[in-house]
């Protein structure tokens, strides 16, 4: 049998050679742009049929990402793909997982429904999982999540020697407490009332500590850990509500570099001492590599 081939969607070449690299693939040769009118235009141009077909494609921007996933998906199927596969490092669309407002969508069940209809399964990284308990909740493929806590807690714990985990709002606590188990060291989960998509509040640090965590905060350095940073107003307010207790500038650890606009730049100017990423989105601020896990993945799934 033909080895996989790998397919880069658009920016992705970097994690798509690191991908085949580590898991003895064969690179395509593809071509990806666009017409003047903005119309895709893709071809493939390594034989595809009788293959199993890997896109590597991390979904930011979602919808010029998602659009080029479809068109390659399609196309390797037209081509006599005998499977195709995505591994996505940034799943988009997962965050609209409730209709909270009359007349909204649910672009979450929209996006796996398009996706399902059209790749074999999905790898991916830390998935925005916080009303669904699963991504079999609304994808009807199979899938598998590669989880970056262990990375992170690895991260700390070569470069902080007494950290406090903190995590901003109660849909930060799951990545807080896989990262605070790692490090078996404190943690803290602060609450946060989202106004709008840039109006945001913390509840003060101190209603917090008072169920039963004591910290030395001259002692300790606070890592915030969230799984998305977007506009960062969550994490600029929790370095301002922090910033009442007088501890050191907090490490501020994304697992996804989504970064609106000026979000890294504003969130570096609110006092924090590091803003760092994995490599899950292609930024300045990648310091985590977890590119081998996807690739271990990736290979269990075609295995």
């Amino acid at each position: 049998m033909d080895r996989p081939l790998i397919v880069a969607g658009p920016g992705d070449a970097d994690c798509a050679r690191a991908i085949a690299e580590r898991t003895g693939a064969e690179l395509a040769e593809a071509t990806l742009r666009q017409f003047p009118d903005t119309e895709v235009y893709l071809r493939i141009d390594t034989p595809v049929a009788g293959r199993t077909v890997w896109i590597v494609c991390t979904l930011h921007p979602a919808g010029e990402k998602l659009l080029a996933v479809y068109f390659l998906a399609a196309t390797a199927r037209d081509l006599g793909a005998r499977a195709v596969y995505l591994a996505a490092p940034y799943l988009a669309y997962m965050r609209q997982d409730s209709r909270f407002h009359d007349g909204e969508g649910v672009t979450s069940r929209y996006a796996a429904r398009l996706l399902s209809s059209v790749v074999d399964g999905i790898v991916t990284v830390d998935p925005h999982l916080h009303r669904y308990a699963a991504l079999d909740e609304v994808y009807s493929i199979p899938t598998r999540i590669v989880h970056a806590a262990p990375r992170i807690a690895g991260w700390i714990r070569d470069n902080v020697p007494r950290p406090v985990v903190i995590g901003p709002d109660a849909e930060s606590q799951q990545w807080v407490d896989a990262v605070a188990d790692e490090l078996d060291c404190p943690r803290l989960i602060l609450h946060k009332v989202r106004r709008g998509d840039r109006d945001v509040s913390i509840s003060p640090v101190d209603a917090a500590i008072e169920s039963g965590l004591h910290i030395a905060w001259m002692t300790v350095t606070p890592i915030l850990v969230d799984d998305i940073v977007s506009t960062a107003r969550t994490m600029i307010e929790t370095i301002a509500e922090l910033g009442r207790v007088a501890p050191p500038p907090p490490i501020c650890i994304g697992v996804h570099a989504v970064f609106a606009e000026r979000a890294y730049d504003d969130l570096c100017a609110a006092g924090a001492a590091r803003v760092l990423t994995c490599n899950t989105i292609p930024h300045g601020s990648n310091a985590i590599d977890v590119r081998d896990l996807v690739a271990d993945a990736v290979h269990s799934f075609s295995t």
